[in-house]
């Protein structure tokens, strides 16, 4: 397997724009004052100088090209003939190399698909071709980023289908890394996202089937343990995304369910275990109550049953206790027997 390359980002520290601005300009005007001057006074040194102005004006102007402006929280990668030449990462308008050009993988895909759409309604007659706008940047942001990929259906570790979706917050700590690493960052980063999303879906269950059961009690679950899952998956995407300059700061699931196929039957399920273990405490209860009273009337000599007529009160009292519905009960004014 081919060995991946990192890049050594190299930070630059370019001329001030401002200066090689006014500088720029002044070599222009002055070259066009020398040709007027050569033009009046003609002879050897009036065409050298009309030669040199000549020049001037014909090399100073693509020195324009070398002015680039970064903006806060941007960065410009640049090349120079193929190679690395280097980073500007601080805020400001410099002067670099005019032959060094910039690189920046997500404005050249958009400046390409916008380029093509024009051309495809050209054709259809829509408009002529002209001025193409796109949001992109040439720079690098290095701004905090929010990616939501929306939601996708992933098995769990019981193989139940379930919708799940995250939403993820980065941004680009190495520009050079992500620029030269991966074609497209961002394109990089959404996939990465997706797989990570499915591969950490599918080593926990949605919910715990046994929630009674103390072996399975501290286990980890999608709806149970959302913020430590999210967690894990975090730290994953930031194994996958560091090579291309890239930092993980939040992962948020943001959706959670069962999907459709089965939705209702979990429902079902989620509604009976509700129902058992309602009845489970209702029962245990009853049980308390029912222990007191018959130890209570022994023990204060209020009256003395035998277990027959014990177990006819147990049997009263359970139905009393654990009835859904109030009971109507019979008094008995005679004789107990």
């Amino acid at each position: 397997m081919e060995k991946k390359t990192n890049f050594t980002q190299k930070e630059i520290k370019p001329i001030n724009g401002m200066g090689m601005l006014i500088l720029i300009t002044l070599g222009i005007l002055a070259a066009i004052a020398m040709i007027v001057v050569g033009c009046i006074n003609l002879g050897a040194v009036g065409i050298a100088m009309i030669i040199a102005g000549g020049l001037g004006t014909i090399i100073l102007p693509l020195l324009y090209a070398g002015l680039r402006v970064v903006g806060p929280n941007e960065a410009l990668v640049l090349t120079l003939f193929g190679n690395y030449h280097g980073t500007i990462l601080k805020q400001g308008f410099y002067f670099v190399n005019p032959f060094s050009t910039y690189t920046n993988p997500t404005y050249t895909k958009e400046i390409a698909a916008a380029k093509a759409e024009a051309e495809t309604q050209a054709k259809n007659g829509k408009f002529s071709l002209g001025s193409i706008k796109v949001s992109a940047k040439k720079t690098v942001s290095l701004k905090d980023n929010t990616l939501n990929n929306g939601v996708q259906k992933v098995n769990d570790v019981m193989g139940n289908p379930i919708i799940i979706g995250a939403v993820v917050i980065w941004k680009v700590v190495n520009p050079t890394n992500a620029v030269f690493n991966v074609e497209d960052y961002a394109e990089f980063l959404s996939i990465q996202t997706d797989s990570t999303i499915r591969n950490i879906a599918r080593m926990y269950p949605y919910d715990s089937l046994n929630t009674e059961d103390h072996e399975h009690a501290n286990e980890k679950t999608l709806r149970g343990s959302s913020q430590e899952i999210a967690d894990n998956m975090k730290a994953e995407l930031n194994n996958k995304v560091a090579f291309a300059g890239l930092e993980i700061e939040e992962v948020r699931i943001t959706h959670l369910s069962y999907a459709e196929e089965i939705a209702a039957a979990m429902l079902r399920r989620q509604q009976a275990e509700a129902v058992i273990s309602a009845r489970a405490k209702i029962v245990d209860g009853a049980v308390s109550m029912v222990k007191m009273a018959i130890d209570k009337l022994g023990e204060e000599e209020v009256v003395f049953l035998d277990e027959e007529r014990k177990a006819a009160m147990v049997s009263n009292l359970m139905v009393v206790l654990c009835s859904d519905k109030d009971t109507q009960p019979i008094v008995n004014s005679g004789s107990i027997y």
